[in-house]
């Protein structure tokens, strides 16, 4: 059996860790809007979102910048044209998601007045005026955009699946495991 090409080990450990963060991120987004939680915890779980998301923010530039500074040198996979452009566009998607939902999440909250506490921290300006009208847009965009991610983790997922357990093409291969050669 021929050795299956792999995306860089940076890329992989990228895909894996950020893969991680995001399923916690919406995880925990999900939870913390439910009613009934004591206090205490919400605002845990509050805290931990926003000051999460500065971090996916953040990784998620330095992804798209790696991408763009280092593309795949794979060599093309034989998919149907269908099967290719569905790729490609909700990879296209995950990525615009990846960077939407984070800037979002910022402008809801700072536009809401409110803080997010490693940035305080660090004494950075806000970036956003305090506005009641934008931070709805902001919080409608945040929210909405969830789901449309988790729909395309979901697809995306289903999508490795298919690969790895039916087709077993070396597409899913290429990116598992996330370290090593």
């Amino acid at each position: 059996m021929p050795e299956i090409e792999k995306h860089r080990p940076f890329a992989r450990f990228m895909h894996w860790g950020m893969a991680i963060l995001v399923v916690g991120m919406i995880a925990i987004g999900f939870v913390m809007i439910q009613k009934g939680l004591p206090r205490p915890v919400q605002n845990f779980l509050f805290i931990t979102h926003k000051n999460l998301g500065v971090l996916m923010l953040a990784l998620i530039v330095v992804r798209m910048a790696y991408r763009w500074l280092r593309p795949p040198e794979l060599a093309p996979v034989a998919l149907p044209p269908l099967q290719r452009m569905a790729a490609h566009l909700s990879h296209l998607g995950l990525y615009l998601l990846l960077l939407i939902m984070p800037l979002a999440g910022y402008i809801r909250v700072r536009a809401g007045g409110f803080p997010i506490e490693f940035l305080d921290q660090l004494d950075l300006p806000t970036l956003v005026p305090r506005s009641k009208e934008l931070a709805a847009a902001a919080k409608a965009v945040h929210y909405y955009g969830s789901y449309a991610l988790a729909g395309l983790i979901l697809l995306h997922i289903s999508a490795a699946a298919y690969h790895g357990l039916i087709k077993r093409d070396g597409v899913m291969s290429r990116m598992w495991p996330p370290i090593g050669k």
